[in-house]
């Protein structure tokens, strides 16, 4: 069977950009889920469950058809960095994050017709350079941290304020490509034939 469309349960344009990559037609439905803390859970499980809680949503309004959530969470040392509330807030989690390896989680929740919902989880190690205040301000100023978990979009311009990245580039992204497409798959379905260029 040929996924030739799925809901988006999210906003976000990273994400609708990666799945129209794929030849796919996208509905953007967003879920209306405010990500409450969760007490003791880790920052990994963190992005499981609210990419589960996102599908549920909209299950609840778009049943039977395919349905994508998912959740990033940037972990350093075991705390949960989600979006920034302002600018100030985004300045303290880069300086935070200035010099120093951290964890990307990206989990997703993918429901198909007739199928069980899946649920699957990709994590990516980045290391920042040492940034200067001058490059943190900078950054800021362009107001792109702001609704970005950890403050920053590695595809946008603060790919100069990363030094190294081990595995999945599409998973700090926001969506761990490969993993989606092998469980579409796996599940007995296929996608488009597509000459549209890959994100990359």
């Amino acid at each position: 069977m040929r996924l030739v469309r799925i809901v988006l349960a999210s906003a976000s344009p990273r994400r609708y950009e990666l799945l129209r990559s794929l030849g796919v037609e996208v509905e953007v439905v967003p879920s209306g889920y405010e990500e409450p803390a969760l007490d003791g859970a880790t920052p990994a499980e963190l992005a499981s469950r609210h990419a589960a809680a996102k599908l549920h949503a909209v299950q609840a309004k778009r049943g039977g058809t395919a349905i994508l959530a998912a959740d990033t969470v940037v972990d350093l040392d075991g705390a949960a960095l989600g979006k920034p509330g302002d600018s100030a807030d985004a300045a303290r989690m880069l300086g935070l994050l200035s010099g120093r390896e951290h964890q990307v989680h990206t989990a997703f929740a993918l429901a198909l017709p007739g199928l069980p919902a899946l649920h699957e989880r990709e994590t990516t190690r980045v290391r920042f350079y040492r940034l200067t205040p001058a490059e943190i301000e900078e950054y800021v100023a362009t107001g792109e941290p702001l609704d970005k978990a950890g403050a920053y979009g590695i595809q946008g311009r603060a790919a100069s304020l990363v030094e190294s990245i081990e595995g999945d580039f599409y998973t700090v992204m926001g969506l761990p490509l490969a993993r989606f497409i092998r469980a579409v798959r796996r599940s007995g379905f296929t996608l488009p034939v597509t000459n549209e260029p890959r994100l990359a």
